[in-house]
């Protein structure tokens, strides 16, 4: 097992996914189905949608910090119950528009506390030598979470929209009561009997401030493909299912990295994965950015795969070697405030690429972001010495 409490990081998993499908659901399915019925139009949509996400981004080193303060339990329990007052009001309906956005904007606060509990403790509980491959396990999870959300609710919506507003519901009903059994959840052990000084806090927060540049570029060119996923299709003349053979080579690919380049990143250091990953990610977005992209599927999508198992294992080790003993949740947050911003820009930058230069100006940029990620990494990674992390003992117990 990566985790040395696995029954509580089982449920924080759990919630996470959950936490997901609901959220995914509702932003992505539920709201842009459900606009007529509530009087609003695509502008107000997405200006709704944006304020939740802005919170959600800028609110994430702030809810790290308290969750890792004051412990986790109360704000996860929180941010499950603003998510089901917001669902179960656009279910009801008749609520004036800024009253909606400004709950959304309240869930969006208290959402940004669950991505950096649920990887501080994932960190906190892994298995020594482990830490890797629990982390890149645990940023998976979004996954199941998506499909659910997207996949299976946005059919169901589109058929029967009130069983579909029903799932909803039940899915962060569920992700309530699952946070519940987490309230107990202690603050994570701070090491050291003093406050820090300014100059340890300096120190401590120095490898942090290294990362955060890579950390907006490497979500920026994968951001670049969000809107435009249909549009590429529809220009290579495929449809969905032309993509399932390549899509396996993509999954199988990313499967088997995963462990093995988390083995090695475990075992030696977590570069030795992720300065390969980005060069594979670099390259398998140049195939792509030549002429007939379609004719190399084959080839991109499974190398696609095994770039980012590289990279995910190689960048979470790194980030959890980094990160200030006793102030991981803080970290966490810092790091996915700065994430969020790349994925918030990529689709401005990708729309731009391709209406001026198509397809290869679209994957010629994101292969260009991450050869110079792998440039800045190269340079600034010696810069900083990481924080070695410390054993904890299993007083995280809930």
């Amino acid at each position: 097992m990566l985790w040395k409490n696995p029954a509580l990081m089982l449920r924080l998993l759990a919630l996470l996914i959950l936490s997901e499908a609901a959220h995914f659901g509702f932003f992505i399915t539920a709201l842009p189905l459900r606009a007529e019925s509530l009087s609003l139009n695509a502008a107000l949509i997405g200006t709704l949608t944006g304020g939740h996400y802005l919170a959600d981004a800028l609110s994430k080193g702030p809810m790290g910090y308290l969750a890792g303060r004051w412990g986790a339990g109360l704000l996860l329990a929180l941010a499950s119950l603003a998510g089901l007052l917001v669902l179960g009001t656009v279910t009801v309906g008749h609520l004036p528009y800024l009253a909606l956005f400004a709950l959304a904007a309240v869930w969006g606060v208290l959402y940004g506390s669950l991505w950096p509990v649920v990887m501080g403790y994932s960190q906190l509980l892994a298995e020594p030598g482990r830490t890797s491959r629990a982390l890149a396990l645990t940023s998976l999870a979004v996954a199941p979470g998506l499909a659910l959300g997207v996949g299976v609710l946005g059919p169901l919506m589109q058929r029967q929209p009130q069983q579909g507003l029903d799932l909803l519901l039940g899915l962060q009903g569920l992700a309530l009561l699952l946070s519940l059994t987490l309230l107990r959840l202690k603050p994570a052990p701070q090491t050291g009997n003093r406050a820090a000084s300014l100059g340890e806090l300096r120190r401590q927060w120095s490898g942090v401030a290294l990362l955060l540049p890579a950390a907006l570029a490497q979500t920026l060119a994968p951001g670049l493909l969000v809107t435009l996923v249909f549009p590429l299709l529809a220009q290579f003349g495929l449809g969905m299912m032309d993509l399932a053979w390549p899509a396996l080579g993509l999954l199988v690919g990313l499967g088997l990295t995963l462990w093995l380049a988390g083995r090695l990143a475990d075992r030696t250091s977590p570069r030795r994965a992720l300065l390969p990953g980005l060069l594979v990610l670099a390259l398998s977005y140049g195939l792509l950015a030549l002429p007939h992209p379609e004719d190399r599927l084959w080839l991109a999508l499974p190398l696609l795969g095994m770039g980012y198992g590289a990279f995910l294992t190689g960048w979470n080790g790194l980030v959890g070697q980094v990160l200030p003993q006793g102030q991981r949740m803080t970290g966490w947050g810092a790091i996915m405030t700065v994430e969020a911003l790349g994925y918030a820009a990529g689709p401005v930058l990708g729309g731009l690429m391709w209406t001026h230069y198509g397809h290869s100006g679209v994957f010629a940029t994101g292969a260009a972001v991450f050869v110079t990620t792998l440039v800045y990494y190269l340079w600034a990674a010696g810069q900083a010495q990481p924080t070695r992390s410390t054993v904890y003992s299993e007083s995280a117990r809930p």
